[in-house]
């Protein structure tokens, strides 16, 4: 490996699960802006939308992950191409 190319700022870093409020701590060198207090420990913390506890591919669950209305978006869009298309 080449020196000097990999960061040297690992730590442990909390990741939050939003949309079913797991956590999981690992080390990362990501930049967070929000912190949590675990055990008497703060950690920086980095919000998540969907991670492997919560995809459906991983649980095996058909769950509908919606947080900014894209399914909506997209369904508007694509109702429109068909009207052009009648």
């Amino acid at each position: 490996m080449k020196k000097g190319i990999h960061p040297e700022n690992y730590r442990p870093v909390v990741f939050k699960d939003m949309s079913n409020e797991e956590i999981f701590i690992s080390r990362s060198t990501i930049n967070a802006k929000d912190t949590i207090e675990i055990d008497g420990v703060t950690y920086p913390l980095v919000k998540l939308e969907i991670t492997s506890s919560s995809h459906p591919f991983y649980t095996g669950k058909q769950k509908l992950v919606d947080t900014a209305g894209r399914v909506d978006k997209f369904m508007n869009r694509y109702a429109k191409r068909m009207q052009n298309k009648k």
